[in-house]
């Protein structure tokens, strides 16, 4: 036995025991150093009185690409990892690699939390649950009879799930992959009914037609700068909101503000899906509201 596979049998071994005095967790994605995930989970843990270590595995500043998933994987099982939080790009690239789903993720096909825990890679997603939470606080009065969706990537299809769950009448989906939109469209409409959920190829109509629109799509983010939607297409009665939280208040957000739409921003989807995984990594029972005033804080 190496000295890695005796690190991880002992790490597995206390979580054997019960809830683990100390966690290793971190966080793979592209572009991901200004995020704030590693302070909310550590801030947590020390509250909870548990020594708490929160990685960033940024593929950027490793010069990676999603390829290296397995690998990265690998040695984080092998040196004792609680888990992983997965985001862009590898939210559904890393299901093939996992030993299981939990039947969230498993219906999604996107995965943003990954539990080590004997011997096995489980997928979870906490990110439709943290988008409701989110939608609930900030716009439960909201019209949703029509809303556009831009992006049908992993995080999309949690918050479109999100959307349907907490009432929307007919979801349109815009994504520059239109043969990506069709099939989330399609699994969307086996879950909730026929006529659900639709591939929209002219975003000018659909926002036109709308009550809200939402942004699941990198743009935004520092790394990619920009809007999903042209500035003439929207209008005061919209409501916007944008997964976006880094940084917090994007591009699309200022400008949908200027123009008197009520707006919600990522924070509130990043506290809440943060929570859900500490809940996984940990199993203690996380405090959402100190972790919204430690987000807020920062």
């Amino acid at each position: 036995m190496t000295a890695a596979d005796t690190l991880f049998a002992a790490a597995r071994a206390e979580r054997a025991a019960g809830p683990p005095r100390s966690v290793l967790a971190g966080l793979i994605g592209s572009g991901i150093q200004a995020s704030r995930t590693p302070a909310m989970h550590e801030r947590e843990g020390a509250a909870h009185g548990m020594p708490y270590i929160y990685k960033l595995i940024d593929l950027d500043v490793l010069g990676l690409t999603a390829d290296a998933l397995p690998e990265l994987l690998t040695a984080a099982r092998r040196f004792g990892f609680a888990g992983l939080n997965i985001t862009h790009p590898c939210k559904q690239s890393v299901i093939p690699l996992l030993d299981d789903l939990s039947p969230d993720a498993r219906a999604l096909g996107a995965v943003n939390a990954v539990v080590f825990r004997d011997g096995r890679t489980v997928g979870h997603n906490t990110d439709w649950s943290g988008f409701a939470e989110s939608f609930r606080r900030s716009l439960s009065d909201a019209a949703r009879h029509w809303v556009v969706q831009f992006g049908a990537g992993g995080a999309g299809a949690a918050v479109a799930h999100a959307l349907l769950t907490s009432g929307v009448g007919e979801l349109s989906i815009v994504d520059t992959d239109r043969g990506r939109a069709e099939r989330l469209a399609q699994d969307l409409c086996g879950r909730f009914g026929a006529g659900y959920a639709v591939a929209r190829a002219d975003p000018g109509q659909a926002v036109r037609e709308a009550d809200g629109i939402v942004n699941t799509t990198p743009l935004g983010m520092a790394k990619y700068p920009g809007m999903p939607v042209a500035r003439e297409l929207l209008r005061p009665d919209l409501w916007v909101a944008d997964i976006v939280y880094f940084p917090l208040e994007t591009e699309l957000l200022r400008t949908a503000r200027a123009l008197g739409c009520r707006t919600m921003g990522g924070g509130g989807m990043a506290v809440f899906q943060a929570a859900a995984a500490f809940r996984l990594f940990s199993g203690l029972e996380p405090d959402p509201e100190r972790m919204m005033r430690h987000f807020e804080s920062m």
